[in-house]
C-alpha cells in the first residue's frame, strides 16, 4: 500500500527535530501543540515507526528512523520548493535555510569569509553555523542536524564522505620574544624543542595525532600543561609557558592575553591535517548545500578533486 504523507506534516517534522521541543516548534510554526502532535502522529503511523524519543525533561530526540527521514526530507522538501517556483515562473534562485557545521577553532578563520562570499552569491538563503569539535560534529551530521560540516579528518570515518580543501601542515608555535622567532621565515626542527615544555592540545583525535608525531622522531615531549581550548593554547605559549603545535595558518599573531605568538614551519615531513567539507554517505544533498560546496572550492581550491569515502 503507498504511504501518504504531506509536505506539511515534514516540515512540521523538521522543524520538532530541530527544535526538540514541541511547544517551542508550535510556536515558531505559529499552529497549536495539538495540530503539530497530530501532525507527527500521522506520520508516525504513516511510517510504521517511531520517529521521536519522549524524555520527560529533556524534551523530544530523534530515532534512527527519525534521523533518516531527517536526512531524506531535506533534499525532498527543497525540491517541492522548486517545483513551486517553477509553476509561479519566479526562476531557481536558491532560498531558505541551510546549517553548516563548522570546527569551532577554524570558524574565527573561516566562517566570516565563507558567509561573506555566499551571501553575495545566494542572498536569499540563511546560512547558520554549528559550531563543536570534530566528534560533536559527527554526531550532529549522523542526526541531520547539519547537512555538511567544515572540519578536520580526525576521526572521519567510513559513514561520511569528505571533499579535501586544503592539506594544512603542523608548525611549531612560540612565544614572540623565543629566540627561534627571531628568524621566522626559517624551518625548524621538532626535535630542537624535545626539553621545552610542551603545551598539548586535548581534543579527541587531536591529542594523539601531536603526540604520534613525536613518536615518529623518537621524542619524548616534556608536557608541561594539557589544555582543551585552541586559543587557550595560544595564550599559555604566549604568556611563556611552553611552545605548542597547531595546524592553523595564523594570520593574526596576537592572543586573548595580551602576547603574540610565532608559527614556524617543521623541517621534518610531518603528517598534514586535511580540511574537509564532510556529508554522510547516501545522504542526497540539497541544492543550497552543493552551491556552498562550490563557494568553498573557489575560496580554497579541491585537492580531491571529487568526494570520496574517508
Amino acid at each position: 500500500m503507498s504511504k501518504s504523507f504531506t509536505l506539511v506534516q515534514l516540515r512540521y517534522f523538521g522543524a520538532v527535530a530541530r527544535l526538540e521541543n514541541m511547544t517551542a516548534a508550535a510556536a515558531e510554526l505559529n499552529v497549536t501543540q495539538s495540530t503539530l502532535s497530530s501532525a507527527i502522529a500521522r506520520l508516525e503511523e504513516e511510517f510504521g515507526a517511531s520517529l521521536f524519543t519522549r524524555l520527560s525533561s529533556k524534551g523530544l530526540r530523534l530515532t534512527p528512523s527519525g534521523k533518516r527521514l531527517l536526512l531524506g526530507s531535506q533534499a525532498f522538501l527543497e525540491e517541492a520548493d522548486l517545483l513551486y517556483q517553477a509553476v509561479l515562473d519566479e526562476g531557481e534562485a536558491l532560498a531558505g535555510e541551510l546549517v553548516v557545521g563548522m570546527y569551532s577553532p577554524l570558524a574565527p578563520f573561516k566562517a566570516p569569509v565563507i558567509l561573506q562570499e555566499f551571501e553575495a552569491a545566494h542572498p536569499n538563503v540563511k546560512v547558520s553555523f554549528h559550531e563543536g569539535d570534530q566528534e560533536s560534529l559527527r554526531q550532529a551530521l549522523l542526526d541531520g542536524v547539519c547537512e555538511l560540516a567544515l572540519m578536520y579528518d580526525q576521526g572521519v570515518g567510513t559513514e561520511f564522505d569528505r571533499r579535501v580543501l586544503e592539506r594544512i601542515p603542523p608548525r611549531v608555535l612560540v612565544p614572540a620574544n623565543h629566540p627561534r622567532a627571531a628568524n621566522p621565515h626559517t624551518p625548524v626542527s621538532l626535535r630542537d624543542f624535545a626539553d621545552e615544555p610542551l603545551i598539548l592540545l586535548d581534543a579527541k583525535h587531536t591529542r594523539e595525532y601531536y603526540l604520534d608525531m613525536f613518536s615518529q622522531l623518537g621524542i619524548r615531549p616534556s608536557i608541561r600543561h594539557v589544555v582543551s581550548g585552541y586559543e587557550t593554547v595560544r595564550s599559555y605559549v604566549a604568556r611563556g609557558h611552553g611552545y605548542s603545535l597547531l595546524n592553523q595558518r595564523l594570520t593574526n599573531e596576537l592572543t586573548y592575553a595580551g602576547g603574540s605568538v610565532v608559527p614556524l614551519d617543521i623541517i621534518e615531513d610531518l603528517p598534514p591535517i586535511e580540511m574537509s567539507l564532510v556529508r554522510p554517505v547516501g545522504a542526497k544533498p540539497t541544492r543550497k548545500s552543493l552551491a556552498f560546496e562550490q563557494v568553498c572550492i573557489g575560496l580554497y581550491g579541491s585537492v580531491s578533486g571529487q568526494s570520496t569515502s574517508a
